[in-house]
């Protein structure tokens, strides 16, 4: 589920972030060209990446000015204007002192920053950044500032290539990489951070810069080529440099792995597994069809009242079929069991038990591996069975293939809905809706 927006005032602008987790450090991630804090919880890969860092850390991931969910605005901001954004956001989020996660074209407002308020920046972290993107005589392995004005025009296949290579022959991570361009920043706002990434030039703050650093950088990097970061280790003093292997400007697809390893190492010292705790269940999400149409029609009070029977039926049945409530948020709900046929058989409890209330629920059901995050799951079984969910119709219990396969010989029937697509994740997927 996504987590909750909030909003910081920079002046008049108001500034979009959310925090994730409840580490004992602030690890504030200031990404790059394009970001929508709400929409990158819909790529399981993104979404992973941002739930594996709340586990290292308490994460704030904020929306840059003239992008995302934050104020558009009319005029190039500065540097420093950018600067006084990560410290409004801070500031809201209640963060005294933070590391500092500067993707791409948020490097140097995060070097900015760190050179500036040392003393709220326990640590900087760059990745596929660098101080500056244009080509000058002393900077020649810089793009040439027509090509970086041609890149905001690029069809989506062509900027895939360059920022993400592993996942250019993928028509579903395209597919949601042209939504997140569209919905991430206008073709106007998009021409006027490009403009920023032409202008700004912070190699002069580089030798200010007294924080421990982490430089990160794919070797084959096709938007910001490694010379970059190789001349980010070169001037600041002290910094740790690792180059890695894969082919992606963006942190969280080939490379994600290596990279959260990096960073826990960076902030812990030891090193994360590069396997997380995980265990195989079986993932169930309700939510009423209708809610705010019936909330509308019977009021806010009824509709409490309303609401609080549904989830008392749902927590009912789930303690019947010895399910284990994992979140609830509004009308919805989701749920784990060690079982797949009892994770059916309560979905269909549920359904019938909550159309007595004269509403209707509809539930997806995927199994597969699970990570465990405290009390929490992740994963892209738990995506998989959002999407399935997201499809199931009034008073539905739609499965995917693989829980039908397991529950074989359980006496639960199934009715063939055909090939799906699943929002944000590969290939096609076969669907069957239990039959009572």
């Amino acid at each position: 589920m996504v987590p909750d927006i909030h909003y910081a005032m920079s002046g008049d602008v108001s500034i979009a972030y959310q925090v994730v987790g409840e580490g004992p450090r602030d690890l504030v991630m200031i990404p790059g060209f394009l970001n929508n804090i709400e929409l990158a919880w819909e790529e399981p890969n993104y979404a992973q990446f941002l739930t594996r860092l709340s586990t290292v850390a308490r994460l704030i991931f904020m929306d840059r000015r003239g992008t995302g969910l934050s104020d558009r605005v009319a005029q190039v901001p500065s540097l420093e204007t950018r600067m006084d954004d990560v410290r409004a956001v801070m500031d809201a989020a209640g963060s005294q002192h933070a590391t500092l996660f500067g993707i791409s074209e948020g490097g140097p407002m995060s070097l900015m920053f760190a050179a500036t308020y040392p003393d709220r920046v326990d640590a900087l972290i760059l990745g596929s950044s660098t101080s500056r993107f244009a080509w000058a005589p002393d900077y020649p392995w810089g793009v040439a500032d027509d090509t970086i004005r041609r890149y905001a025009s690029l069809p989506i296949e062509d900027r895939v290539a360059f920022v993400a290579k592993s996942r250019r022959d993928d028509p579903a991570y395209l597919q949601w990489y042209a939504r997140w361009n569209r919905l991430c920043a206008s073709p106007g706002a998009a021409a006027m951070i490009i403009r920023i990434a032409v202008e700004t030039d912070a190699r002069h703050v580089l030798s200010a810069i007294r924080a421990p650093t982490l430089i990160l950088h794919s070797a084959n990097d096709g938007l910001v080529v490694v010379q970059h970061g190789r001349f980010l280790a070169e001037q600041i003093a002290g910094a740790k440099y690792v180059e890695l292997p894969g082919p992606d400007h963006l942190p969280w697809l080939a490379d994600a792995e290596a990279v959260l390893g990096e960073i826990t190492e960076f902030l812990t010292g030891a090193r994360a597994s590069v396997e997380p705790d995980r265990v195989l269940a079986t993932v169930l999400f309700t939510d009423i069809v209708g809610a705010t149409e019936k909330a509308a029609s019977i009021g806010d009070r009824a509709w409490r009242g309303l609401l609080g029977n549904h989830h008392a039926a749902v927590r009912r049945n789930l303690n019947r079929f010895r399910g284990r409530e994992i979140d609830t948020a509004g009308d919805g709900f989701l749920a784990a069991f060690d079982g797949p046929a009892r994770a059916v058989r309560c979905a269909r409890a549920i359904s019938d038990e909550v159309r007595g209330l004269g509403i209707e629920v509809r539930a997806g059901l995927h199994t597969g591996e699970c990570e465990l995050m405290g009390e929490k799951l992740g994963g892209i079984a738990v995506h998989i069975g959002a999407r399935v969910a997201s499809l199931a119709g009034p008073g539905e219990v739609l499965v995917s293939s693989t829980v039908k396969d397991l529950v074989a010989g359980s006496g639960l029937n199934f009715a063939d809905r055909g090939l799906r697509a699943l929002k944000g994740v590969p290939g096609e997927w076969r669907l069957f809706a239990a039959e009572g």
